[in-house]
């Protein structure tokens, strides 16, 4: 179970990189030693909710990222890789983030689920 959920959750992290450039989201995490394969938190640059980007999610592509509660709330976002999911449910997951992103005219770098793409194609 958990080498299956690890290649997602690098993934994930792989996008969320991707998207920092630009002044664009960033991974709350900045030590890898504390990296979960089981969610990634993600925190909005300053100014920009992470509700709307949540909203969009649902009412567009039917995706639901997770809140986030205590202080990463409103600024934060969550996305969960572990459980029933696999490559292709986890990049359209990205992929419905990233127009979110961009609806929701949040700053961040292109290529987030081609990142993606690449980590699991490498691993």
């Amino acid at each position: 179970m958990f080498a299956r959920h690890h290649p997602l959750a690098e993934a994930t992290r792989a996008a969320v990189r991707a998207w920092r450039q630009d002044d664009g989201p960033a991974l709350f995490a900045t030590d890898p030693r504390a990296y979960s394969d089981s969610v990634t938190a993600v925190l909005m640059p300053d100014g920009h909710d992470a509700e709307a980007v949540r909203r969009i999610c649902a009412e567009r592509f039917n995706v639901s990222p997770a809140a986030v509660s205590g202080p990463l709330q409103g600024p934060g976002v969550s996305d969960r890789h572990m459980g029933d999911l696999n490559e292709p449910m986890i990049l359209g997951a990205l992929a419905a983030v990233e127009m979110a992103l961009t609806l929701a005219c949040v700053p961040h770098g292109k290529g987030g689920v081609a990142a993606a793409m690449e980590t699991l194609t490498a691993s």
